[in-house]
């Protein structure tokens, strides 16, 4: 309801367009300078020459890929040649834990991953989709520090159907398990241990 007692401000005159201030506006901040201008311009002689960004503006940090780099404890290097020996005498049973160890390391390291319970769990159960998660997610954290990954979930096909050559797991575990020890060595590991 209007009040009839109230008078309405008159209307403004023909072609009159109000010019529009945002500083009134309240809680209205003016913009830093150099702000909303390219981030380059063009020299005395026509070339690009680039200008800093303005103070206190930073760009935000981006990770390859759009992952967050891994920030967790680091792993362990393994032997090779000792963890293929182990699973023989072992008959089998080294490499379920070998499973859960690298899994665990590389969860506790990137924040993501298998772990080292499920991948257990996989290798017990689907023992044949093992190889193939080890070297994707082994891929996964050189990937995260935007390098090219050594190894990848194609790398287990040398598992299977590597198999039928006799030679194919060994060649898998050796390219996997030397990219993963190879990745803890760039970030400082040094020792190399079985558990």
């Amino acid at each position: 309801m209007s009040d009839p007692q109230r008078k309405q401000p008159p209307p403004p005159p023909p072609g009159y367009a109000p010019r529009y201030d945002p500083g009134q506006q309240p809680g209205y901040a003016p913009p830093p300078p150099g702000y909303g201008q390219p981030p380059y311009a063009p020299d005395a002689i026509g070339q690009a020459s680039y200008r800093a960004a303005p103070t206190g503006y930073q760009p935000m940090p981006s990770s390859p890929a759009g992952y967050a780099s891994p920030a967790g404890p680091t792993g362990r290097m393994r032997p090779t040649g000792m963890t293929i020996l182990l699973f023989f005498v072992t008959f089998g049973i080294w490499g379920l834990i070998y499973y859960f160890q690298v899994q665990e390391e590389m969860r506790r390291h990137s924040g993501q991953g298998l772990g080292g319970v499920l991948a257990l769990v996989i290798a017990i159960v689907f023992g044949i989709v093992s190889p193939f998660l080890l070297s994707h997610e082994v891929g996964q954290l050189s990937e995260r520090r935007g390098q090219r990954p050594p190894v990848t979930a194609l790398t287990a096909l040398w598992f299977f159907p590597g198999i039928f050559i006799l030679v194919g797991p060994f060649i898998w575990f050796i390219r996997t398990n030397n990219a993963l020890n190879e990745y803890w060595r760039s970030l400082g590991v040094r020792e190399t241990t079985l558990v």
